[in-house]
């Protein structure tokens, strides 16, 4: 059975939310949806398992979709476990991908506000002949990114 779905948000948690969050807009354009969040007690310690949880943050509105899109949600909590190491194999939701006019012009931009390179720019070619240039970066906290521009 198929159930009725909307795409709402992705939730990144991050150790500096309000540092996350400005990389976010600054370099990919995203704008608040405020109000920014702070929730504490006995109903969020209850939702997420977490005695003395509490979460602030913020929900960004990505690029290139309007008022009503999804966001990319940046929390932080005041208990954080402890982060491995990124890694672009790793089972799970493995990257956030933002389409750009020029890979190698968002890939500094991205390394100038304190992200970091994973691999190379590359080109790849699709069976329909379309190719996609792309690279993998990570944001300043190490979370992964794909930079990608298509053409026919």
């Amino acid at each position: 059975m198929t159930i009725v779905a909307k795409y709402v948000h992705t939730n990144l948690i991050a150790e500096d939310w309000r540092v996350l969050a400005h990389f976010y807009q600054k370099v990919f354009g995203c704008i608040p949806a405020p109000p920014e969040r702070d929730f504490q007690g006995e109903q969020l310690e209850r939702g997420t398992g977490i005695p003395g949880a509490h979460l602030r943050g913020v929900h960004l509105r990505l690029p290139g979709y309007g008022d009503d899109g999804p966001t990319l949600e940046i929390f932080n909590y005041n208990i954080l476990e402890t982060r491995g190491t990124p890694a672009v194999n790793r089972p799970g939701f493995g990257h956030i991908a933002f389409s750009v006019e020029d890979v190698s012009a968002a890939q500094q931009a991205v390394l100038q506000e304190g992200g970091r390179a994973v691999g190379e720019i590359v080109t790849l070619q699709v069976t329909t002949g379309a190719t996609v240039t792309w690279c993998y970066v990570t944001d300043p906290e190490g979370n992964m990114i794909e930079l990608q521009a298509w053409s026919n």
